[in-house]
Formats: structure tokens, C-alpha cells, sequence
């Protein structure tokens, strides 16, 4: 299975390429809350024109002013550009012309324009301006910890995901308070199948009191059976471990932090794995191939620095 994968930076990228398609006539440019701030936020930015939410916009507030106006208009219409992240089956824009239409008599005299950044080869024709064809299934960057299609059929890592990675494993007290009281990262909003991660057997219990206490809904939580951090440590699988549970598994989506077991989760299940490291996802052999080179010229560069430095030590 293939999920089509677009970055914050992807969407700044597309928004930039396709900046001519956009109208820069507008008066100000209103955002579809959440998704659709941050590309509205941007084009705003690109534009150079004031931005505003819809409630604001039938409300009369513009945010980049500060002041608040009737948009009374007194000579023809004003244009408005309303912007969405994306658009699928359309039903978000049925409710947003819905909104409008209950308050006609506030935005009836702008002259509006939709967009979307993403559309579908089926949905495109809904809007009148859109940057890019992406096909579904999908998932950005800013909607994958809550979406809810795709994140019921996912396995998802702990450490560097749900919190950060524990600043110091003693396989004792310190590890034990740490996890007992570690700081959230991505919570995810709907329940996920089931969590993989390579902590101990020991600390289920303490595991399963953190997971409840945040709020990380799940069907199962699959932990090591090892006796201690060496033992577990000198087996060293941790990516082909998990990548053989999520590979038996009917999950289409593996959330994990490190990038170098993310490549061996995907070498293992042939499925897509995002990484929170690098907040990419690993798609395809082209997907994989090109994150794996990449990474082993930064290990290259980094040897051949460290040589350079130790060959500048020595003549000193």
C-alpha cells in the first residue's frame, strides 16, 4: 500500500510554485480553521494581504489589522480568497458554504474565491483554484496524529513519539521516574491499534499508567521480554523486531522515532513507516533508497571531518 505523504515543507513549496494561480486581487484572505490557517497564513504573507478565520470574516474581524470593521461596502464588491489545505469528498466545503449562507446579509456583497492546496482528480472541479493533484489514501504532516481513517490500522514506537526519548536509561530508579512522569510529545486524538516499543516487560505497569494518564488510546501494547537493558541491548533488533510485528500485522502505518529503524522497519514489512525524527515518510524502495543514501553521505562527510580533525590535532 502506498499513502501519499505531504511535509509543512511541501506545502510551502507547493504554495510558492503555484503562487500566479492565486488571485492577488483579493482584499484579504480567510482561513478554513484548523488545516487551512497555516496555507492561508502564507499566502497572506505572499500576498502581502490582511488574513482572517471564517468566524471572523462573518464576523467583521480581520486579524493582521487589529481593528475591527463592518466591511460595509459602498462602490461594487470586494474579493475574498477563503483557503483550505485540501479538499476530498467536498463535504467540508458544503458545510463552509452552508456557514456563509446563514449569514448572508454580513457576505453578500464579497465577491469570494475558493482554494485549496491539495485536491483530488474528482474534487478539483469544487474549488476554483487549487496547487497540486494528491491522491487518497494520504496524510500531511500537520494532520497525521489525528486522523481517523488511517490511525485505527497503525502501530506506533513510545519513546520519541508519544514523549522524548529518555535522557539516561540506568534500567533503574532514574529510567523508572523518568517514564513515570515523562512529558508528552505526539498524543494522537483517535485510538491506534497497537503500540510497539522496545521498553521492558518490567514496566508495563508504569507504561500503562502514562499511556492512561495522557489520554493515548490503543487495542494493544507490545513490550520486550528481557530481563534488563544489557540483555536487551546486546540483542540489538529493535527495527527488525518491530518491523516483523507490524509486517504480521493489518496495519498500514508505522509511526517510529529513530530514522535508522525506520529504514529497517520498512527493509522487514515493505509498508509505510513515517518517522518523527525526520518527519518523513518511507514509501517505496525509491522512498527508501534515496533517505538511506542520504544518510550514509552524512555519515561519510561526518567520518571524513572527524579525520581531518584528528589529522589537525596530531600536527599540533
Amino acid at each position: 500500500m502506498y499513502i501519499n505523504y505531504r511535509s509543512i515543507s511541501d506545502l510551502n513549496e507547493t504554495i510558492i510554485r503555484n503562487l500566479h494561480k492565486f488571485p492577488h486581487d483579493v482584499d484579504f484572505v480567510v482561513g478554513v480553521p484548523r488545516s487551512g490557517m497555516m496555507p492561508a497564513n502564507l499566502i497572506a504573507l505572499y500576498l502581502n494581504k490582511p488574513l482572517t478565520d471564517v468566524d471572523s470574516f462573518v464576523e467583521g474581524r480581520i486579524y493582521s489589522s487589529g481593528e475591527r470593521g463592518n466591511f460595509a461596502v459602498t462602490t461594487g464588491s470586494r474579493k475574498v480568497l477563503i483557503v483550505d489545505d485540501s479538499i476530498n469528498s467536498g463535504s467540508a466545503l458544503m458545510k463552509l458554504k452552508q456557514k456563509l449562507s446563514e449569514n448572508e446579509e454580513r457576505v453578500k456583497n464579497f465577491n469570494i474565491c475558493f482554494a485549496v492546496v491539495f485536491a483530488t482528480k474528482k474534487s478539483k472541479d469544487f474549488v476554483d483554484v487549487y496547487c497540486e493533484e494528491v491522491e487518497t489514501p494520504r496524510l500531511f504532516q500537520w494532520n497525521i496524529f489525528h486522523h481517523k481513517h488511517i490511525l485505527p490500522h497503525s502501530c506506533f514506537d513510545i519513546d520519541g513519539v508519544l514523549c522524548p526519548n529518555p535522557p539516561y536509561d540506568d534500567d533503574g530508579p532514574v529510567y523508572t521516574e523518568y517514564i513515570k512522569n515523562a512529558p508528552a510529545l505526539f498524543i494522537p486524538s483517535v485510538e491506534i491499534d497497537t503500540l510497539v516499543s522496545c521498553r521492558l516487560e518490567k514496566y508495563r505497569t508504569d507504561t500503562e499508567t502514562w499511556l492512561k494518564q495522557k489520554g493515548v488510546r490503543y487495542n494493544k501494547l507490545i513490550m520486550l521480554d528481557f530481563p534488563d537493558k544489557q540483555s536487551r541491548v546486546a540483542w540489538g533488533k529493535h527495527g527488525l523486531y518491530k518491523g516483523e510485528v507490524y509486517k504480521q500485522s493489518a496495519n498500514i502505518l508505522f509511526v517510529e522515532s529513530s530514522i535508522n529503524e525506520a529504514l529497517d522497519i520498512y527493509a522487514v514489512s515493505k509498508k509505510p513507516v513515517f518517522c518523527t525524527e525526520t518527519m518523513q515518510m518511507i514509501n517505496n524502495e525509491s522512498s527508501y533508497n534515496k533517505i538511506k543514501s542520504r544518510l550514509g553521505k552524512k555519515r561519510n562527510d561526518l567520518k571524513a571531518f572527524l579525520r581531518k580533525i584528528k589529522k589537525m590535532v596530531i600536527h599540533e
